[in-house]
């Protein structure tokens, strides 16, 4: 009996030691749970919701008068388009809400009806033909968008019908030109007035601030996008008289991000105390290979140029890494073209079988063949601008890879005047080529009717009829991808290198930094320090 009672006073005994461990485990959790609250509440008080950003050189704040980049990207918080583009380039709505090609030189437009300015004023069709008119009668970097243009109609406040004097593919990305307001520079002289250093805009942020040093963005409070919830609040602009000012400024810490195509910017602002983001520019240089040429409209010559060609022994050698390699021209992040490689790549010992497979023979350090009883060797001339010492230092560099594969090369240096002029006329076997590439994925230039190579292909002409005729995504992936490998194995054009576009930003920002060269800011909102 006395061992029964000894049994049931333990047992309570450890009930109770369980119960009262059970106690403290909910008093130290919910002590946890308060300390975590804590923290995250002093987290928040310590999070700085704005940045400082920078110009150098302002000229006006207005977007379609200004000529500076700098001023041109920051803008792109303040001011609108009708159409945006993804950091992969696609296009996207903004303050258009959809359009519609209505026949090859026409498009409806519909307005997103409930955004206002800054101003509190309504957005309205109204605005858009404004801005097309002044873009029309000013010298303005978004001009070119809009040269095609020969009118708009206004159906109705949020209808517009915009009219072309010829085709023009994707014209959708002609649309990402800023819009300004119509009522507020009602009887005013549009180029001078004082309301250029300080307009209203749609835009995310609105200027609320203007001073000789620096202007203040703050949260546009009548921004028409709820979804987005602005966690950063302000923005200061410092306003710098040369951007060596503005580098050496980033450089101590007093901006937050600065962006360039400078390829000598590390000596403004280091290496150190900063985070960076590369991405290709828009400067794109080729070749361009006749193809009406007697050696050069043989494929298995083009293919052996390519396969010969070392593009990163350009970039190193002669740039010095502050160029990227390209094989396309829209391997720069586009949609349409997204991890595919255009490139035959580089490959000595399959340069030399396409030339053996096709009948080549190399014999005293030069490739020759014989057709009709009469044997030639393989010489061309690459035509070069005299003027670019830096392009004519690749043009030499491709000389000596393709000669120490048995490609004889004669450098053309060319005046400018003659240079555009053999362009112009055709008047070349390789010319080396620069040119700054759209935002439109439109190819026409390489692909289409006089196009630099001499090139022509049905199911190429097939193609680009489709693409400019089609809105099916999936026939454009598809469409593009099939360009990029007629690119690859005909070899029409060989791309060599784009510029860089470099973002640098100080390592205290928080947040996703994910820049293209079309816009700087993506998920700007969320930033922070």
């Amino acid at each position: 009996m006395k061992s029964n009672w000894f049994k049931y006073v333990f047992i309570l005994f450890i009930i109770i030691i369980i119960i009262l461990v059970a106690i403290f485990k909910i008093r130290q959790d919910e002590e946890q749970k308060q300390q975590n609250l804590q923290n995250d509440a002093s987290s928040e008080e310590q999070k700085i919701t704005e940045i400082t950003l920078g110009i150098a050189e302002l000229d006006t704040i207005n977007p379609i008068l200004s000529n500076n980049k700098n001023v041109q990207d920051i803008d792109k918080l303040i001011y609108e388009p009708l159409v945006n583009l993804t950091s992969d380039y696609k296009a996207e709505p903004c303050l258009a809400t959809e359009w519609a090609k209505q026949s090859d030189n026409s498009y409806l437009v519909k307005l997103r009806e409930n955004v206002r300015w800054s101003s509190g004023q309504r957005f309205t069709a109204e605005d858009v033909r404004f801005t097309i008119d002044r873009l029309k009668d000013n010298a303005s970097i978004y001009s070119y968008n809009v040269a095609d243009v020969i009118g708009v109609d206004v159906i109705d406040d949020y209808t517009v019908k915009i009219n072309l004097g010829k085709e023009v593919p994707f014209f959708e990305y002609n649309l990402t030109f800023p819009i300004l307001s119509k009522d507020y520079y009602e009887g005013q002289d549009f180029a001078t007035t004082d309301r250029n250093q300080s307009p209203v805009g749609t835009g995310m942020y609105k200027i609320s601030d203007v001073q000789p040093s620096y202007i203040t963005l703050e949260k546009n409070t009548s921004w028409w996008n709820k979804d987005k919830n602005l966690t950063l609040e302000k923005i200061t602009v410092n306003l710098y008289s040369s951007i060596g000012e503005l580098y050496n400024s980033f450089k101590v810490g007093n901006i937050d991000l600065v962006a360039t195509t400078n390829d000598n910017v590390q000596q403004y602002i280091g290496t150190v105390g900063y985070s960076t983001k590369e991405m290709k520019g828009r400067q794109h240089t080729f070749l361009a290979l006749n193809t009406q040429n007697y050696f050069l409209s043989k494929a298995e010559v083009r293919k052996a140029i390519s396969y010969s060609l070392d593009k990163e022994n350009i970039v190193s050698s002669i740039f010095n890494n502050q160029k990227f390699s390209s094989n396309f021209p829209l391997d720069y992040g586009s949609w349409l073209v997204s991890g595919q490689d255009a490139s035959a790549g580089y490959n000595l010992d399959q340069a030399k079988q396409v030339l053996v497979d096709a009948g080549w023979t190399y014999r005293s350090q030069y490739w020759q063949i014989t057709e009709n009883y009469r044997t030639q060797r393989l010489v061309l001339s690459l035509l070069v601008k005299a003027s670019d010492a830096s392009q004519v230092s690749v043009a030499q560099n491709i000389k000596t890879q393709l000669e120490n594969q048995g490609i004889r090369i004669n450098i053309i240096q060319a005046s400018d005047d003659q240079y555009n002029q053999n362009l112009a006329n055709k008047n070349y076997d390789i010319a080396l080529c620069e040119i700054t590439l759209s935002i439109s994925p439109d190819l026409t230039y390489f692909f289409g009717e006089g196009n630099l190579a001499n090139y022509s292909n049905e199911e190429v002409t097939n193609i680009l009829n489709e693409v400019n005729n089609t809105t099916d995504e999936n026939v454009l992936i598809q469409d593009y991808q099939r360009l990029a490998e007629i690119y690859k194995t005909e070899v029409p054009y060989i791309s060599l290198y784009n510029n860089k576009y470099l973002v640098a930003y100080n390592s205290g920002l928080v947040g996703d930094v994910t820049p293209n060269w079309f816009y700087q800011f993506y998920g700007i909102e969320n930033w922070y320090k």
